[in-house]
């Protein structure tokens, strides 16, 4: 009653001067000014009645999507099982504040379980994707005891989802459709992080996150990935690759394509190692505040218009040191489980 009383006062308002007035019935340029006054001040009522509605509702539309995207790409807790957690990202699409790139980390009791997802395509189209993979994983990294098994639930899930959208936007057709839906396609990184500290993946096509130590930057691993989920079924064997151990003040920074192909204006990709490289010099800084000298770097480069959605997860290890069985020295027997790094990726023509 509130929202069409206004309206209709102002509506009574002009009927009323228009049958009511004797100016409104007269010709001289006088009366004439009189009822454009009034018309003009009745128009300008209905105009901002109108516009603060719209506002009003658009408020509450924003409300409801927020709480809707939080409960999709929930920030993570700032501690989990002795690893410090942040997390940042960045929508291409100005409507919303996530996108295609999907996160997660838990604490299981099979060691802490982290995933990293980037949804072909970008912004709002790709929240379905990233729902149906991110709620899988919230099951199946509690649920599966070998990380194989998690990875082959996440396939599953995706699979499922795109039969269902593409029934969806055929329905007159009756059957289920031969196959998915054209070239869609999840890129996965799955981790596991032990309670000793060893690093376990599964990638399939997503770029391998980087490890901090000290004032390094390099990429924890070397190994092919696999297909992205989605393009092909998943081979029978799914080989873990060993990453060696994260030691007590060491980070992992994953992060989706979105953070390496970005260009400036002249076409030049944004140097991510670069950048880490120079934020990880002060080894007390907090890892949010990493975060957000890696986006503010991006955002620059950028002019302030990522063409990707941009996710960044950091996770850095602040357990208590422990001794070796051996009893030998710390930093020799943890280091032992590190990989081989990997040469510095070169940014190139994608």
């Amino acid at each position: 009653m509130l929202r069409l009383g206004l309206p209709a006062t102002w509506g009574a308002v002009a009927v009323t001067y228009r049958l009511t007035c004797p100016l409104a019935h007269q010709e001289g340029i006088g009366a004439r000014l009189v009822s454009s006054a009034v018309l003009f001040v009745v128009g300008t009522g209905l105009v901002l009645h109108i516009r603060r509605t719209l506002l009003r509702e658009l408020r509450q539309a924003r409300r409801i999507a927020g709480a809707a995207q939080g409960v999709l790409l929930r920030p993570p807790p700032p501690r989990i099982d002795g690893l410090s957690v942040a997390a940042a990202q960045l929508s291409a699409d100005p409507g919303a504040a996530i996108g295609g790139d999907l996160y997660e980390a838990v604490a299981t009791e099979y060691g802490v379980r982290v995933v990293m997802g980037d949804v072909r395509g970008h912004g709002i189209a790709a929240l379905g994707t990233a729902a149906a993979v991110l709620g899988s994983f919230r099951e199946a990294a509690y649920d599966e005891p070998e990380l194989d098994r998690v990875l082959r639930r996440l396939d599953r899930a995706l699979a499922r989802h795109l039969r269902e959208r593409a029934r969806a936007e055929h329905p007159s057709s009756g059957l289920p459709p031969a196959n998915p839906v054209a070239e869609e396609f999840v890129t996965v990184l799955l981790l596991e992080i032990g309670p000793d500290g060893e690093v376990r993946a599964l990638n399939c096509g997503h770029p391998w996150p980087y490890r901090l130590a000290g004032p390094r930057a390099e990429p924890l691993a070397c190994a092919e990935p696999l297909p992205p989920l989605g393009l092909f079924p998943l081979p029978a064997e799914l080989p873990v690759t060993p990453c060696g151990r994260l030691l007590p003040g060491e980070a992992l920074l994953l992060h989706t394509d979105g953070a390496e192909d970005a260009r400036d204006a002249e076409g030049r990709f944004f140097s991510l190692p670069e950048v880490l490289a120079h934020a990880v010099r002060d080894p007390q800084a907090p890892p949010q505040a990493l975060l957000t000298t890696v986006l503010t770097a991006l955002l620059r480069h950028t002019g302030g218009a990522p063409s990707d959605d941009v996710a960044l997860l950091m996770l850095r290890n602040d357990r208590a040191p422990t001794a070796p069985p051996d009893g030998g020295p710390r930093g020799t027997a943890a280091r032992a489980g590190h990989t081989t790094p990997c040469p510095q990726p070169t940014n190139q023509l994608r």
